[in-house]
C-alpha cells in the first residue's frame, strides 16, 4: 500500500491531482483507512493508464467513462479496445505531424549552416531537392508535404 504522498512522488503528480482523480471516481475501489487513501497496485496501474490517456489527449470525462467500463467487466472489452484504438490513431497522427516539424527544423539547420559557410543563400536558392544530400532531401520533402 502507498500513501497519496508516495504516489505523488512516484508519478511526479501533485497531491491535488490525485485527490481530483479520486473525486472524479477514477479510483472506484480505493481502500481508505481512517479516511486516508491507500493506493495499491491496482490504483498504481490505473494512474499509469489515466496518465497515458490524458497525454494522448483524452478528457477526464472520457477517462472516467473508461474506468466505469473497467468496473463493468468483460462485456465492455470492445468499447475499451475501441477507445485505445482511437487514441492510438490520434497519437500516431500527432507523431507524423511532429516528424514533419522536426524535418523542417533539420532542413533549416542544414540550410543556414550552408548559408553561413557560403556567406549567402544564392547557391541554396537555386538548389533543387535532388541536389541536396539524401538525408536533407528526405527531410525537405517530408516537411513540404
Amino acid at each position: 500500500m502507498y500513501t497519496i504522498g508516495q504516489v505523488s512522488k512516484l508519478f511526479g503528480l501533485p497531491v491535488s491531482t490525485l485527490r481530483y482523480y479520486d473525486k472524479e471516481g477514477l479510483f472506484p475501489g480505493i481502500h481508505r483507512s481512517s479516511g486516508i487513501r491507500q493506493f495499491d497496485d491496482k490504483e498504481i496501474e490505473a494512474i499509469r493508464v489515466i496518465e497515458c490517456l490524458k497525454k494522448s489527449g483524452l478528457e477526464i470525462k472520457d477517462i472516467k467513462q473508461f474506468m466505469e467500463w473497467c468496473v463493468q467487466g468483460s462485456k465492455t472489452y470492445p468499447q475499451r479496445r475501441e477507445l485505445f484504438l482511437k487514441q492510438k490513431a490520434a497519437v500516431e497522427a500527432e507523431i507524423e505531424q511532429m516528424n514533419r516539424i522536426l524535418d523542417m527544423l533539420k532542413f533549416k539547420c542544414w540550410y543556414y549552416g550552408e548559408a553561413i559557410r557560403d556567406g549567402n543563400e544564392e547557391r541554396l536558392s537555386a538548389m533543387k531537392p535532388e541536389d541536396m544530400p539524401e538525408e536533407i532531401r528526405q527531410a525537405y520533402e517530408n516537411a513540404h508535404q
